[in-house]
């Protein structure tokens, strides 16, 4: 457990401000903790109350962070504007009644204070996030004030600062919007049981779990790096957090027995990636989806498990058939745990993730199942003496959590100004129109042009500020072809993601290779390799929304036997190994199966022509799989 006094990480400070720093931060981590869980449960405060409580909260706790971390004479600025930004929440608190009879006209005051929070939202996202965001936030402001200087379709009559103050701080379609609204009901609240598990120990569960049930098998420690890694990513929401805690162990282990430092490195990074696609979870971007397309979460984190699951097996396949390929060892059999005693000496550590699948199924909403899995979190921690935390160790969670979940906080409030710009111009409807006409009316190509474009928006975000910004500005153009909301929304979701795993950023990559003292940007080529079913995935569920439970059962079923087929033929093509090493001709057959199984998913599944696709990749696997045992 990390000591409160090390939270804030700023030896150069003068200790008496750096105690009051982090009292400053305590306070307010308990105090946003506090308003959540009590929101979540009782769902009693108006939503524009709620969220600039919030939003003045989170940033004032940000921009204490931030000053911490700052040298000079910035550091008293940064913490004038902490002390800044605390207003807005309760003021609006206290003068919400005045403000519906007024209609939502802002007064001198009223300006002020939005000028307050644009400015320190920006300084937070400048710190946390880098200069994207920024130009994205000052980029919309601008559109609004000067928009009357563009001539042309993309023009309007401007605004002035009272009409934009109006519009972005008096009402729930700006920083105050829909963005804010899913962090401070869902992110903030699993965020906090997702460090309040770890916390307890969990992630080492998993790692003795997966260690336990693959170890013995050949490239054993691969495979308990991606089961591991997957399950502490899909609660953790991070790709990095992922790497740089399981990787830890799994790494080393990996290269023990034969894995290239560059292949340790890019399984790590892959499986890490896993979890922000797999459910519950997927970085929190699960309940953006939701909420945004007004679709149950549940029904999100079903369609989301197919293609999870494809995403999985495809790392699996790879890094088994990597060990065979280079004939690697088994981990020392004194290293693995019996799954018999991490069960029984641990396993009541899983009863909260049990606990969360339990609560949805009954009905409770995602975020009081959220609050009913942290309260069981606090009761099963106690049974255990390395597992107990208590009040000072709650506090130190709550604090860590508020760290985590300031970049994402920092990002929906500029989404939210983006929005709230969007639609008071009426710029949205125009740039759907825009990505339409470069489509020129193929969805292929506007499939691709969309997928440059999310790959772009995506480099160096927050899974949920990539998702949040690409389902604002692309989303839409998407669904005027047909292509069922959740499709679309996977689609960008995707693409967004792929930066952690592929250069120039590759955070994910470039993390593990420097656990594995690897070449970074070999290790980011490797992981694309083994995570190629996420440049792929995309194109299939969109034109097989079955991949995503979307059709009668039987279509389901078909796609998914012929998405797996393929996956397992490409992935082997890709490694050049199974049973013994390919031939030219061998390796042929397996492409031969992955087109076919394509095809099969890009036609009309479960017409004829996918149909003949499907049985004919089938029959060619089995006997390219024969063949190479009859041979081997």
């Amino acid at each position: 457990m990390t000591p409160i006094t090390d939270i804030l990480p700023a030896p150069a400070l003068p200790r008496w401000e750096r105690l009051a720093a982090t009292a400053a931060l305590a306070a307010l981590s308990i105090a946003v903790t506090a308003l959540c869980i009590w929101s979540a449960w009782y769902g009693s405060i108006t939503a524009l109350v709620l969220r600039s409580t919030f939003f003045s909260l989170m940033v004032a706790a940000g921009l204490i962070v931030v000053a911490s971390e700052r040298p000079g004479w910035l550091r008293p600025v940064i913490y004038a504007l902490a002390a800044g930004v605390l207003i807005p929440g309760p003021y609006l608190w206290v003068n919400y009644l005045s403000i519906v009879r007024s209609g939502g006209i802002a007064s001198e005051l009223d300006v002020a204070l939005f000028v307050v929070c644009t400015a320190s939202v920006l300084v937070l996202a400048r710190y946390l996030i880098g200069w994207v965001m920024v130009g994205l936030g000052v980029a919309a402001l601008a559109y609004a004030f000067f928009g009357d200087m563009i001539p042309g379709t993309y023009g309007h009559a401007g605004y002035s600062l009272s009409r934009v103050t109006s519009n972005l701080f008096l009402r729930t379609e700006g920083l105050f919007g829909l963005p804010m609204g899913v962090a401070v009901q869902y992110i903030l609240l699993f965020s906090l049981l997702g460090t309040l598990l770890l916390k307890t120990g969990l992630g080492q569960v998993f790692v003795d779990l997966a260690h336990a049930a693959t170890g013995r098998v050949q490239g054993g420690p691969a495979l308990t790096a991606v089961v591991s890694s997957t399950m502490f990513s899909s609660i953790n929401g991070s790709a990095v957090a992922g790497v740089v805690t399981t990787g830890t162990f799994t790494i080393p282990l990996m290269k023990r027995t034969g894995y290239r430092p560059k292949v340790a490195g890019a399984i790590e990074a892959a499986a890490s990636s896993a979890g922000q696609i797999m459910p519950p979870v997927m970085g929190a971007a699960a309940f953006l989806m939701a909420e945004i397309t007004q679709t149950p979460y549940a029904t999100i984190a079903a369609a989301a498990l197919i293609p999870a699951l494809l995403y999985v097996f495809a790392l699996l396949v790879g890094v088994r058939e990597e060990a065979g390929k280079y004939d690697l060892g088994r981990a020392d059999p004194s290293e693995i745990p019996a799954l018999k005693d991490v069960l029984l000496k641990r396993g009541h550590l899983l009863i909260p993730l049990v606990g969360l699948i339990v609560f949805l199924a009954m009905g409770y909403t995602p975020s009081a199942a959220a609050v009913l899995c942290l309260a069981t979190t606090l009761v099963v921690s106690v049974f255990g003496k390395a597992t107990r935390i208590g009040p000072v160790g709650l506090v130190a969670v709550m604090m860590e959590t508020v760290k985590n979940v300031l970049p994402i906080v920092a990002a929906v409030g500029i989404a939210g100004m983006l929005i709230g710009v969007l639609t008071l111009t009426g710029m949205a409807l125009k740039l759907s129109s825009l990505i339409l006409t470069a489509g020129a009316g193929s969805l292929l190509l506007t499939l691709l042009l969309t997928m440059v474009a999310s790959f772009v928006l995506g480099l160096g975000m927050p899974t949920s500020a990539a998702y949040l910004l690409l389902a604002i500005l692309i989303a839409p153009a998407l669904e005027q072809f047909g292509l069922p909301v959740i499709a679309a929304h996977m689609f960008i979701f995707y693409y967004g993601l792929l930066s952690a795993i592929t250069p120039p950023v590759a955070l994910a990559a470039y993390a593990g290779a420097s656990i594995a003292g690897a070449e970074p940007n070999e290790t980011a080529m490797e992981s694309i390799r083994l995570g190629f079913v996420k440049v792929v995935a995309p194109f299939l569920f969109v034109y097989a929304p079955e991949l995503l439970l979307i059709g009668t059962p039987g279509n389901i079923a078909l796609a998914t036997v012929a998405a797996f087929a393929g996956t397992f033929a490409a992935g082997t093509a890709l490694t050049g190994w199974m049973i013994r090493p390919l031939t030219a001709a061998h390796r042929a057959g397996f492409v031969a199966v992955a087109a076919l199984e394509t095809v099969a998913l890009v036609m009309p599944v479960g017409g004829a022509v996918s149909l003949g696709a499907e049985v004919a990749g089938l029959a060619l696997l089995g006997a390219v799989v024969m063949v190479l045992r009859r041979t081997a």
